[in-house]
């Protein structure tokens, strides 16, 4: 009875290996299904680690990062990663970063540094056991639907930077982007960066449309290359800086976003 199923279970693993490599289409399919599997129990197994360890709501549960630090091995991803150094900056700060599919996570824990939180999307609270684990890493939580609601969420940012001392992450561009492009800033981290006086961090991250691409049913090995970019100061600046500061690190973002993926800006 044992062998049956042994022999069932290696008729059906051979099935899929030969439908993997005959149609992209389940390729696609089966390594984003396999990639969300390894999110839900992964978070599943970190949960009663934090709350044992940590208690609740905290910054110090983003301990999830050393489980999706190994997620790159399932799927034949490398980093490659520079300036982690201009994270080294006293007190708080704002990192904003590209963001271009379901896989930034696993870029974003390559290098998120201590006592950083991030703000998402009020959605993913509802995400299972992956809501609850960024829930308890203390992520801060944004309705984009709604311009008075985000107001107030960053304003809530301005002052959970005060009060924990912590470096918060943001996405600018506001939604996923695979095009290798960015899209316009949203200016809300900006101003909160001008707020509070606090140094923008920018990390870029080249395109991942070499080997992750949705409309193509692309998903494959591949090098993703990211560089942490020198602190921009604001001290000193006012509301009446913002827009030039947007489109400051707009430019410098775009620049490097580009040469990281060695195309022509």
């Amino acid at each position: 009875m044992e062998l049956g199923w042994l022999l069932w279970g290696a008729a059906v693993l051979l099935l899929l290996h030969v439908l993997m490599e005959l149609s992209p289409a389940v390729n696609f399919v089966l390594r984003v299904g396999f990639y969300y599997l390894l999110c839900v129990v992964g978070s599943a197994l970190t949960v009663p680690v934090c709350l044992l360890v940590n208690g609740g709501r905290t910054v110090k549960n983003m301990i999830i990062k050393t489980v999706v630090k190994t997620f790159k091995y399932f799927f034949g991803l490398r980093f490659e990663v520079k300036g982690l150094e201009n994270f080294e900056v006293e007190g708080p700060a704002i990192i904003v970063s590209n963001h271009q599919s379901m896989l930034d996570m696993m870029g974003l824990m390559e290098v998120l540094p201590d006592d950083c939180v991030q703000v998402g999307k009020k959605e993913l609270m509802y995400a299972g056991t992956v809501g609850l684990i960024i829930y308890l890493g203390g992520v801060i939580f944004i309705n984009r639907k709604s311009t008075t609601s985000a107001k107030m969420v960053m304003a809530e940012v301005a002052k959970t930077m005060a009060t924990d001392k912590v470096k918060v992450w943001v996405y600018p561009e506001g939604t996923r982007n695979c095009t290798g492009d960015l899209l316009p800033f949203k200016k809300g981290a900006f101003h909160v960066a001008v707020q509070a006086q606090v140094p923008v961090i920018p990390v870029v991250y080249s395109s991942f449309t070499t080997f992750y691409n949705p409309k193509k049913n692309l998903f494959t090995s591949g090098k993703i290359k990211v560089e942490v970019l020198p602190p921009i100061e604001t001290k000193g600046l006012t509301s009446d800086d913002v827009s030039d500061l947007t489109d400051r690190c707009f430019r410098i973002m775009r620049e490097t976003l580009f040469r990281l993926s060695g195309r022509p800006s």
